[in-house]
């Protein structure tokens, strides 16, 4: 808040800004006088260090080598304060290999509008699922999840996992969703994210072919075989 009305009090002056937030100008220009705090100063003198060691080595070094360097210079700092100031001074490391994209959006696919246009809340459950698809790096390899939450309580409702990113496995998380709260679905937006890769669209088409229309559309649940009801199908025009 202090921020804010740092970088706005010249064009809006400090007590119209205090008024609207609310803030009492007092208050503000307590913490404007108000000496750095002794993390503060600590984070500044680190973030030096951690500036010039990165950039010593060719901007290679990533959280822990540059963790590591630090206290061979005798600079005790924990490793997620680094990874902190790291991510502050939007510094990283080399990565080996290719990253992976669990996402890939398809421009020339056919895809309902966004119903939701970034307001991922619900006054109730099953008003709002919202989707996604991640990955895991581990010893034996990376482990796709598709994951499916309700926007009301941020309850995982459904999901699912593979050891590669297979068509339908965005498909088999919302299943199980419908599945587990068995009914009470008129009106749910589900809300994926736009990528033709991990399923989201091809979800959609494959449904579609089981009565979902985009809008009003009834699902055939595989868990029971029976028709499910739901509303609308949204698309993001990003990861949700």
């Amino acid at each position: 808040m202090i921020a804010y009305i740092d970088a706005n009090r010249d064009r809006f002056g400090v007590e119209p800004i205090c008024r609207v937030l609310p803030i009492a100008p007092s208050t503000y220009h307590a913490a404007r006088s108000r000496p750095a705090s002794a993390r503060a100063v600590r984070d500044a003198k680190l973030r030096a260090e951690i500036s010039r060691i990165h950039a010593e080595h060719f901007g290679v070094y990533g959280v822990r080598k540059l963790w590591r360097q630090l206290h061979r210079e005798g600079i005790v700092v924990a490793r997620c304060t680094v990874e902190r100031l790291m991510g502050e001074l939007g510094l990283e490391g080399v990565r080996r290999g290719k990253g992976r994209r669990t996402t890939t959006p398809d421009e020339t696919a056919a895809r309902p509008a966004d119903l939701v246009d970034r307001h991922f809340a619900a006054q109730r459950p099953n008003r709002l699922w919202v989707a996604d698809l991640t990955y895991v790096a581990t010893w034996s390899g990376f482990v796709y999840g598709a994951f499916v939450i309700d926007a009301f309580s941020r309850f995982l409702v459904g999901w699912q996992a593979a050891r590669s990113l297979r068509t339908d496995l965005a498909l088999d998380a919302l299943e199980m969703a419908i599945w587990r709260r068995r009914g009470g679905l008129g009106g749910l937006v589900h809300h994926p994210d736009r990528g033709s890769q991990g399923g989201f669209n091809w979800s959609w088409q494959h449904l579609e072919h089981g009565g979902v229309d985009g809008t009003t559309t009834g699902l055939g649940c595989s868990g029971d075989g029976k028709a499910v009801d739901v509303v609308a199908w949204s698309a993001a025009g990003g990861a949700a």
